[in-house]
């Protein structure tokens, strides 16, 4: 797809990246608006076509007592709020059928989560919104088998589609990222590689899932040299003390810097 498709994006023809960005979840109206403002100013710098990540509930956690929300409504409206203010597209990810004409009230993007891609009547209702729909994919599934995803949104009628890689299993605890994947699935749809949840360490004894953000710029770096499309990169101000995911996720301090390294690199690939 084109990305110009997705409503109010910027920069969509400046030859970059684009970048889906923000926090795992959203904890609050005041988090969420500070860490959009900050992407914003960068990417606007930067020139990069920008979408505003969020979650409006986390539905896939390793224990009861993990955080899952703040409460549906009130975060779908901070997400609605964050699109207003700053003219900035949203995506958010949706787990049962019902959320799918419930978030895409708010947002612009529907995202697929990684475990939930297989899951017809899902994938079929984020479609038939009419809104992009993003992929993730499983990480218990190869990259030929998307086409297989991709093509439930578009026998719905949606052409909207992207596919994001977010790493396979390596044993039990460890995730890879084979970037042969990506040539693959961009004969499929326009593909986005997932730097952070990549990089997460999963089914950990203590139920909460580590991460190595070291290498964040390492995996980057590669699939920008690789072609991906875009990239999802969650990050946060504070991510030792985030709600969910902090262990793998970037400090917003650092995405300035990241993010001006990999275009630079894209405008290099770009002239060969």
């Amino acid at each position: 797809m084109d990305i110009s498709s997705i409503p109010n994006i910027k920069h969509a023809n400046s030859g970059n990246f684009f970048l889906l960005a923000g926090p795992c979840a959203i904890e609050s109206e005041d988090m969420a608006m500070r860490i959009a403002e900050k992407v914003i100013s960068i990417t606007d710098k930067l020139e990069i076509p920008y979408v505003f990540k969020g979650s409006f509930k986390k539905a896939n956690r390793s224990r009861v007592d993990s955080f899952t929300g703040i409460g549906d409504e009130k975060a779908l409206e901070i997400l609605k709020k964050v699109s207003t203010s700053f003219n900035v597209p949203t995506v958010t990810d949706i787990h049962e059928v019902a959320d799918a004409t419930k978030a895409a009230n708010y947002v612009d993007v529907l995202q697929i989560p990684a475990f939930l891609v297989r899951q017809t009547d899902l994938v079929v209702a984020a479609a038939k919104t009419g809104k992009v729909v993003n992929l993730k994919k499983g990480q218990f599934m190869s990259a030929e088998s998307m086409q297989h995803a991709v093509k439930k949104v578009l026998d719905s009628g949606n052409n909207n589609v992207l596919i994001t890689d977010r790493g396979t299993m390596f044993g039990y605890q460890d995730m890879i990222v084979d970037f042969r994947g990506i040539p693959t699935m961009k004969q499929y749809a326009t593909t986005v590689l997932d730097v952070t949840h990549s990089l997460q360490q999963p089914n950990q004894t203590s139920g909460v899932t580590g991460g190595r953000p070291d290498m964040i710029e390492t995996i980057a770096r590669a699939g920008i040299a690789t072609g991906v499309d875009g990239l999802f990169i969650e990050t946060h101000f504070d991510p030792s003390n985030a709600k969910s995911d902090g262990a793998n996720m970037l400090h917003l301090d650092h995405l300035e810097t990241l993010l001006s390294n990999l275009v630079a690199i894209r405008k290099t690939i770009n002239a060969l």
